[in-house]
C-alpha cells in the first residue's frame, strides 16, 4: 500500500498505467452503455424509481466489468478470479456510494437529464475504481 501520493502520482503517471487506463475506458464504456440500456428500460419502460435503477444497472454493469477486468485490462494478474471478485466488489462498493451520491446531487439541484447526469457521474466513479483496482486490487501500478 502506498503512503506517499507523490510516490503513487509517479506510478500512475507511466505509459504502462495509461494503457490500462485505455484498456479499463473501453471496457468500462461498453459496460457503461449495456448499464445505461438497463436503466432506461427500468425506468422508463418499468417504472422503477431512477435512484433504484441507478444503483441496480451500476451493480450489472460492474459484474460484466469484473469479467473484462480479469481476462483483458489486467491480463496476466496473478490474483485468483475469486479473491479478485471480492476485492472487486468491495472497490465497487465504493464506487457505487460515489454513484449514488453524486447522481442524487445532480438529480436534485440540477436540470440535468438522468442520463446524462448518470454518465457525467461515472466519469469520476470510473476514475476512482480505476486507481482502486489498478494499485490494490489487480496490484498492477
Amino acid at each position: 500500500m502506498v503512503t506517499n501520493p507523490l510516490a503513487l502520482a509517479e506510478r500512475l503517471l507511466t505509459r504502462s498505467t495509461g494503457r490500462l487506463l485505455f484498456r479499463d475506458a473501453l471496457a468500462s464504456t461498453f459496460a457503461f452503455l449495456l448499464g445505461l440500456c438497463l436503466m432506461w428500460g427500468l425506468i422508463d419502460l418499468l417504472g422503477v424509481n431512477e435512484l433504484m435503477a441507478a444503483g441496480a444497472s451500476f451493480v450489472a454493469a460492474n459484474a460484466l466489468h469484473y469479467v473484462f477486468a480479469q481476462a483483458w485490462i489486467y491480463h496476466g494478474t496473478h490474483r485468483p478470479w475469486r479473491v479478485g471478485y471480492g476485492y472487486f466488489l468491495l472497490t465497487a462498493g465504493g464506487g457505487l456510494a460515489l454513484t449514488m451520491m453524486l447522481f442524487a446531487a445532480c438529480m436534485r439541484w440540477t436540470s440535468m437529464h438522468y442520463l446524462v447526469a448518470r454518465t457525467v457521474v461515472s466519469v469520476f466513479a470510473g476514475l476512482m475504481m480505476f486507481v482502486l483496482n489498478a494499485t490494490l486490487n489487480f496490484k498492477r501500478v
